[in-house]
């Protein structure tokens, strides 16, 4: 499609650029087309270098960092909006009385492309069933856009490969919902994987008996259906049903599948562990059915799929002892999870812990009780450590991951598995949580 002519001359405002790639990459997208950009965010220029190099050399670009002016919110035909801005912030607020539209990445895709697309999201399990679909739907020679919430991948960059035969899968957190709530649509096949208490510092709670912020939550994750269409399909998991059912039943108009991890089918090999997984599997599977793919293309895709990195990872086996890499464990949840799916079939406990990290008022109580079950437990200095480190009197504390790492290798014994799966943000320490797994990534393989 002819993105120039769609996007040249166009005064857009970027709204938060960020360093994960995906807004330095829309970014630079819309300055290859010929838009007017003023890009604007609370960090500075230092902090943000990675995103601002990808932008240098760009005359059609303005920067305005370290902080927003209001002036950037006037005279505008567009502002891009970039996930984890609140929609009532007072820049948003500017711009919606100036009448300018409010954009992200992901629905202004869906809005431009007008192409079949399905969206996956939920607390847990939406990357690796994402990932899962897509492998599946190559296997099916489909044409796959694949966008959303991918580490590095600007979705509006995949508008000139739109074409009639293309399908968009996208990966959706609840921020970038929040961006089809404000376009009032929904993709064509949505999946529900999971619902658990995650980002409440987000949704205005640190209160554990709080239900508003998780209604708050929820309704932005409800973005995903709230505008389908009859002919549309909403596969939801047995976990996430009941939660919707309650809240949005009677606004569902849009057929309903139920995944199941107890059908996963018989004689069906899964190489990635764990009944969480099966789950995330019987999500893609569910989907794949919906779209008319052949059982055998199903199966052979899903027997063949290996995971995804830093999600329940398998990296080595040093001195007999198994490592993994579960760095996008960012509540406690996921790490409970990637505890039962390696604590299978032992009777004494032999996983060696790496947990810890920044708070997200999330209940812990849970992860708490399960920690017994573990032979040590390592935690990474942080604000959620300090909240439950008197719960835990027996537990070190270190201030790098190369420390806790040595910490925990130190107790390790051939037949053991050491599990880095912190179970908490990962503010201060790191970039982000792909920059935590990235650098446990490395130390492991420098073990001799």
């Amino acid at each position: 499609m002819d993105t120039v002519a769609y996007f040249r001359g166009k005064k857009i405002t970027v709204l938060g650029l960020g360093l994960l790639g995906r807004g330095a990459g829309d970014a630079k997208f819309l300055a290859e087309q010929g838009a007017d950009l003023i890009v604007t965010d609370l960090k500075s220029a230092s902090e943000l270098a990675p995103s601002v190099e990808t932008l240098r050399g760009f005359t059609n670009v303005t920067f305005h960092l370290d902080g927003h002016d209001s002036a950037d919110f006037k005279n505008r035909d567009f502002v891009l909006k970039a996930a984890g801005v609140p929609l009532d912030s007072l820049d948003i607020s500017e711009a919606r009385k100036n009448g300018i539209p409010i954009k992200m990445s992901a629905s202004w895709f869906a809005e431009i492309a007008q192409i079949p697309t399905i969206g996956i999201t939920g607390t847990r399990g939406k990357s690796t069933t994402t990932q899962l679909l897509c492998d599946l739907l190559k296997v099916a020679d489909m044409k796959v856009l694949l966008g959303g919430n991918v580490r590095g991948v600007s979705t509006l960059a995949l508008l000139p490969e739109v074409t009639r035969d293309s399908i968009a899968l996208m990966e959706l957190d609840s921020w970038q919902l929040e961006g089809f709530g404000e376009a009032k649509i929904s993709p064509n096949i949505a999946m529900f994987t999971t619902f658990y208490p995650d980002h409440m510092n987000y949704y205005g709670s640190t209160s554990l008996t709080t239900s508003k912020a998780m209604d708050a939550y929820l309704a932005d994750k409800a973005q995903i259906f709230l505008n389908q269409k009859p002919e549309d399909t909403l596969v939801v998991s047995t976990q996430v049903a009941p939660i919707i059912k309650e809240k949005y039943g009677k606004r569902i108009v849009s057929r309903v599948v139920m995944a199941d991890s107890a059908k996963f089918p018989k004689g069906w090999e899964l190489q990635i562990p764990g009944e969480h997984n099966k789950l995330n599997a019987m999500c893609a599977i569910e989907a794949a059915r919906a779209l008319g793919i052949d059982e055998e293309i199903i199966r052979k895709a899903v027997e063949n799929f290996k995971g995804m990195p830093g999600r329940l990872e398998f990296l080595r086996e040093i001195k007999g002892v198994k490592i993994y890499n579960d760095t996008t464990a960012t509540t406690p949840e996921a790490t409970i999870a990637a505890l039962r799916a390696l604590n299978v079939g032992f009777r004494k406990p032999y996983i060696l812990l790496i947990a810890g990290g920044a708070d997200k008022g999330l209940d812990m109580s849970g992860l708490i009780a399960e920690l017994p079950k573990c032979k040590k437990v390592i935690f990474l200095a942080g604000s959620g450590t300090d909240r439950i480190k008197e719960r835990l009197p027996d537990s070190s504390i270190y201030g790098t991951i190369g420390e806790a790492l040595e910490a925990a290798l130190a107790g390790a014994e051939s037949g053991d598995i050491l599990l880095f799966s912190p179970a908490f943000a990962s503010f201060g320490m790191f970039k982000n949580e792909f920059d935590r797994g990235d650098q446990f990534n490395e130390l492991v393989a420098k073990l001799v």
